[in-house]
């Protein structure tokens, strides 16, 4: 996986439901996030909700054995990390999917009227009094 230049310091599950789980990232959520992960078809996820700093990797051998055995086969995308979650060590992360897109545009994490081409809003945001 290779991500675009940037400061991906902080990042977040921005949305997940059964046919995709999409991370933001950026060097400050609290406004917008500037890169996504997109995971189609995800079939196994261990990912803190909030992380920083993740180091991705390809998974250990025994990693891509626990995903099989819990899914009946290997997935197209197998994504491991650690980052920092917060706690006293680093977190782990695994995450298999159908297939994954690096997505990279202005996500507005609040209500903005006039967007310029390639900007959005995050899923949860609804204009004034929506």
């Amino acid at each position: 996986m290779q991500l675009p230049e940037g400061s991906w310091w902080d990042w977040d599950i921005v949305d997940w439901n059964a046919g995709r789980l999409r991370l933001g990232a950026g060097s400050d959520l609290t406004y917008h996030h500037d890169v996504e992960l997109v995971f189609s078809d995800p079939v196994f996820v261990m990912c803190p909700a909030v992380f920083h700093d993740p180091v991705f990797r390809a998974p250990t051998p025994d990693e891509v054995r626990l995903v099989s055995r819990q899914v009946g086969e290997t997935p197209a995308v197998v994504v491991a990390f650690e980052a920092d979650a917060g706690g006293s060590e680093l977190a782990s992360g695994l995450i298999a999917a159908g297939g994954l897109d690096v997505v990279q545009g202005v996500v507005f994490r609040y209500w903005r009227r006039d967007l310029a081409d390639g900007e959005r809003l995050a899923p949860w945001v609804r204009p004034p009094g929506a």
